[in-house]
């Protein structure tokens, strides 16, 4: 279905159209209770990723095994850096998502009549998203000002901030509204597909960053161009200026006895600078194929059907393990029998399986492989599992609010606080399920590892549950705990990574540290259950 234009809309006209439809944009995704959840959490990952220099071991930056001190230069690039890798998957999941509530809603069809034109309105589309993530990373650049401001080792200085996140995070923002915009305008990859294409994509940024650090002493390397992520670019801006590839950027380690070195005030070259430019260039290239593949709403290629329960792999796999789904029968006559709470959470926990019958398959997988699977190849399997799970569970806590049925699921006895312990309940006891059998098998050689099981899955399932009910879409846990698995698989040795025993670095005190997590979340969910109920 093409779009007419006008022939009476002048350009100060369109001009103010464009206008509306930003600032309709970000006025419709600042008030999201997402959007406050995911920058209190990102905020407060911040914080936890940038050590304190009176008492831990650890630096933000270190060269040569030197401590940089946290002036307003290190502390810009380092939270910068990080940054982008948690604001290119969560920013994306916050962004898209915008054309299919515009198809169950109705009014995709008001615009599909409209005489704006599809470039006009991806545009404005991909501008108010702009703005929007622009926001974002402006609110969490303030944080981690005032994380200067208590941890830092010199004064705050706003330019320097200002200057390292645009050339290191405009990129970024620009290539993930622009790829939101692509996979919600192109059918096919609207649902999850689009979200697991993405993720693999993120994935291959950090193959950027691996080239360009083997490669770093041979000069300039053209992936440069497509790190969107702004990673490499700052590895490659660092080694160039201390000529040394021996740095880290993060938590790492440095040796005291040695003197700490100053990062300048000025750091970045030309040579960088233009390819930060090239590559918000680059950025804007998905918007080309998004006008031409763009559904405009049509119903001949998008249906609402379509647009509420879409094809993604994980429905496409649930339809072709639809006979297992027979297996969680039991579990429903034994939610009739049994009273109280753990009925409830037998009714959630057979309710997810016969919809998601590749749960029952991928747990026959997991407890048969945990039998034969050699001990070293454990942890690949446990981490396997957990994303999956993960995957899946994010779900649960959302799907009285996606079917509409919030108000009447909170009318039933106990009501919607005892309906969030119930759907908790059922999250925990699924990942235990899948993952059990290995904790099982730990347990008689390496017991913490059997114990990182059991407080991983509840750490993170009360995080699921309680993202879930608090900004009532699953992208916000999705998000978030897509980037912790990134962070952990590449951060092996630290022990606060290692959250269901996968990498074999836990301890005692990572250990309490989920509990006390998970104890939070729970707490703070069913607080926040409760408060909405009267």
């Amino acid at each position: 279905m093409k779009a007419h234009r006008s022939p009476h809309l002048s350009p100060r006209l369109n001009l103010h159209l464009l206008k509306v439809l930003i600032l309709n944009e970000v006025r419709l995704r600042m008030r999201r209770l997402s959007t406050v959840v995911t920058l209190v959490a990102i905020a407060a990952i911040g914080w936890a990723m940038i050590p304190d220099p009176a008492t831990s071991t650890n630096a933000l930056i270190s060269v040569d095994e030197m401590r940089v001190l946290y002036t307003s230069s290190a502390m810009a690039l380092g939270s910068a850096c990080f940054g982008g890798t948690l604001f290119s998957l969560a920013g994306f999941y916050l962004v898209r998502g915008r054309m299919s509530e515009d198809i169950r809603s109705g009014t995709g069809s008001v615009i599909c009549a409209t005489p704006v034109g599809n470039t006009a309105f991806l545009v404005g589309r991909w501008m108010g998203g702009v703005a929007y993530l622009g926001a974002l990373v402006v609110a969490f650049m303030g944080t981690m000002m005032v994380c200067h401001a208590v941890r830092g080792e010199g004064p705050i200085e706003p330019l320097i901030y200002l200057q390292t996140y645009l050339i290191v995070l405009l990129p970024m923002v620009l290539f993930t509204v622009s790829c939101a915009i692509l996979f919600d305008s192109y059918t096919l990859l609207m649902g999850k597909a689009g979200d697991a294409l993405y993720f693999f994509m993120m994935l291959a940024q950090l193959m950027i960053m691996a080239i360009v650090e083997k490669h770093a002493r041979e000069g300039f390397h053209p992936l440069l161009l497509v790190d969107f992520s702004g990673m490499a670019s700052t590895f490659f801006n660092l080694a160039t200026h201390f000529s040394t590839t021996n740095l880290s950027v993060g938590a790492s380690p440095f040796d005291a006895k040695l003197a700490p070195i100053t990062l300048p005030a000025t750091i970045w070259s030309a040579q960088i600078v233009l390819a930060r430019l090239a590559s918000c260039a680059i950025a804007l290239l998905p918007l080309l194929p998004a006008a031409l593949l763009f559904h405009r709403f049509s119903p001949d290629r998008v249906k609402v059907s379509r647009a509420s329960v879409r094809r993604s792999p994980l429905a496409i796999l649930n339809g072709w393990c639809q006979p297992l789904a027979r297996l969680a029968q039991p579990l429903f006559r034994g939610a009739a029998v049994l009273p109280g709470l753990p009925g409830r959470i037998a009714v959630e926990l057979a309710l997810t399986l016969a919809a998601n019958p590749s749960a029952i398959a991928v747990l026959i997988i997991v407890c048969g492989a945990s039998l034969v699977v050699p001990s070293a190849k454990l942890g690949a399997l446990v981490i396997s599992g957990v994303m999956f799970w993960g995957a899946l569970v994010c779900a649960i806590s959302t799907r009285d609010y996606d079917s509409d049925m919030e108000a009447l699921s909170g009318a039933v006895p106990g009501g919607a606080g005892r309906r969030y312990l119930g759907q908790l309940g059922a999250t925990v006891a699924l990942g235990l399920m899948i993952m059990g059998p290995i904790a099982l098998r730990w347990s008689f050689g390496e017991p913490l590892r059997a114990a990182a099981v059991v407080t991983g899955v509840f750490a993170l399932g009360a995080l699921a549950s309680m993202f879930g009910r608090l900004s009532r879409t699953s992208r916000t846990f999705l998000a978030l705990f897509m980037f912790a698995c990134y962070v952990a698989l590449n951060g092996k040795q630290a022990p606060m990574l290692d959250m269901v025993g996968f990498s074999g670095a836990t301890n005692v005190q990572a250990l309490l540290t989920q509990l006390a997590v998970g104890a939070a979340a729970l707490l703070v969910g069913y607080a926040y259950n409760r408060h909405q109920a009267r």
